[in-house]
């Protein structure tokens, strides 16, 4: 038996008549994690999606050969019957159903008469999540009341019981903390030895060097080059010069001339419990500030209530018994609702682009002006469309979204292009103060240092700019200063020639010997 478990040759896919694949070719070694990479809208989840049959065969042109058969498949029930299982970015789980009913989701475990078996559906739930590192989990739970770490290790236990010979994850951590990632990650090793091929979208490059044995980079719908483990360099700066078609000498632009002035946005003695337990206390007496032209970082762990923070800040969208107060320019201003936040030009880029940034069935335009069309686009209720489409084609070019039009679906947009959108949108409310919430993840390193390069651009006009960012260097690359946020406290404050992770974490550390 050949080596090779899977070639995929010529494949040629086009959407409204732009090929999104253009003759790919991948070729995949029998037990081996093979890594695809490539910018965002290069074509790696469509290549993926051919393959798993949700683009059926009819829709692509070229061959998929599986275990030396030619395959053609017409849905997904049709390559899980071969082996092949895709985990999408989405988790494809049953927020309401147990953790048994979703390990075996569309896999029922019935009797003779089609009755499901549950007995059987629970012993063998909990086989699956020994499997996965669960074998503590109570089987009877509800999906929804597990943390998004365990979701993913779910789908991975799901695909183990449809007997997978092939699984594919796109973007399995995308959505994980460190920890979580790299639990993850020595699952796929532990796959590999039982023999399971894994394929691995990710464009966090230090995970995919750390387990890939190959990686396939694709660039606008293009094979350019495999590269095996053991033959070649497989170094992150070698992977990102096949991704973006150059060296990335420096991922983080430098921000030139840019002025910092005075404190423009300043909170004091900021409090906020829980939105359904009143008792819990999320914020305690946060205090901070931010300057014209300068970029602040919010640096914690995962939980620190960094996001909650920014929410309530943000029109009281999340928590309950909120207190302290909020200077603008000096003044005091009240902001009850996201309306009153947008007024006192104060904007939020959210961390879950998908749910609160986004309307997935409108288009780019409508998406990009809906914040900012009662004041910059309308007059008397009347939306003038004609600036709403300039401004639109405008920010489209300025901020480089790669798109057909504004008129096409955001939907049917990647990930990087999605969050460029929402950018733009709060861009165009013309904000003194921009708070950015996880603003790259699940997106490619040519598209980071596009949105780098936008923060820089927002700073030099004298903007006030607020990350929150889980990826240390990312904090550490982008900002002027930095706040440590630890249990809902400020844990410390570091200037730009303080900051290190080291730094960072030695103040968690401090403030968690204070608590204690």
């Amino acid at each position: 038996m050949s080596d090779v478990i899977l070639e995929m040759k010529k494949i040629t896919k086009e959407f409204s008549g732009v090929k999104a694949l253009a003759d790919v070719q991948l070729s995949v070694k029998r037990g081996e994690i093979h890594a695809l990479c490539g910018e965002n809208g290069a074509g790696k989840s469509t290549l993926m999606n051919v393959l798993s049959g949700v683009y059926p065969y009819g829709t692509y042109t070229g061959d998929i050969i599986y275990n030396n058969e030619v395959c053609q498949f017409h849905n997904i029930k049709e390559s899980e019957a071969k082996g092949i299982v895709i985990i999408h970015q989405e988790l494809a789980l049953s927020p309401c159903l147990s953790i048994a009913e979703n390990v075996f989701l569309g896999n029922e475990q019935t009797s003779v008469k089609g009755v499901i078996n549950w007995t059987k559906t629970k012993s063998k739930a909990k086989e699956m999540l020994a499997k996965v590192g669960l074998e503590d989990e109570n089987v009877n739970l509800p999906v929804n009341l597990l943390g998004v770490g365990k979701q993913q290790l779910i789908e991975i236990a799901k695909a183990l019981a449809k007997k997978v010979e092939l699984l594919i994850l796109d973007e399995p951590t995308a959505a994980l903390n460190d920890e979580e990632s790299k639990k993850l990650l020595e699952l796929m090793l532990e796959l590999k030895k039982q023999g399971i091929t894994c394929i691995i979208i990710s464009h966090k490059l230090n995970e995919i060097s750390y387990v890939a044995d190959s990686i396939t980079i694709i660039r606008d719908g293009k094979t350019i080059e495999t590269i095996e483990k053991e033959k070649e360099d497989f170094t992150e700066d070698r992977i990102i010069k096949g991704m973006v078609g150059r060296e990335l000498t420096n991922r983080y632009p430098k921000r030139e001339d840019v002025k910092i002035g005075k404190t423009i946005f300043e909170v004091k003695d900021w409090n906020v419990f829980h939105p359904e337990e009143a008792e819990r206390q999320m914020i305690k007496n946060v205090s901070f500030h931010v300057r014209e032209g300068e970029v602040v970082g919010f640096a914690g762990l995962m939980g620190a209530g960094r996001t909650e923070l920014a929410m309530s800040i943000f029109g009281k969208t999340y928590g309950q018994k909120i207190q302290g107060s909020i200077k603008m320019h000096g003044k005091e201003v009240r902001i009850k609702n996201v309306k009153d936040a947008i007024q006192h030009k104060l904007a939020y880029v959210s961390e879950d682009r998908k749910n609160y940034g986004l309307v997935l069935i409108e288009d780019i335009k409508r998406n990009m002006t809906m914040a900012a069309l009662k004041k910059f686009f309308s007059k008397n209720g009347v939306v003038n469309k004609n600036e709403e489409i300039l401004a639109a084609n405008k920010f489209m070019k300025k901020i480089n979204i790669k798109a057909n039009s504004i008129d096409q679906k955001v939907v049917s947009l990647s990930g990087g292009n999605q969050q460029k959108v929402v950018l733009a949108k709060w861009m165009l409310t013309q904000p003194d103060v921009l708070i950015l919430d996880e603003p790259t993840r699940g997106i490619d390193v040519g598209a980071k240092y596009e949105i780098y390069c936008v923060i820089n651009e927002l700073a030099k006009a004298g903007k006030a700019i607020i990350i929150i960012s889980s990826e240390m260097p990312e904090i550490i690359g982008t900002c002027d200063r930095v706040y440590v946020i630890n249990e809902g406290e400020i844990a410390g404050e570091l200037n730009e020639y303080e900051v290190s992770q080291e730094k960072i974490m030695q103040c968690v550390m401090a403030h968690n010997r204070k608590g204690e």
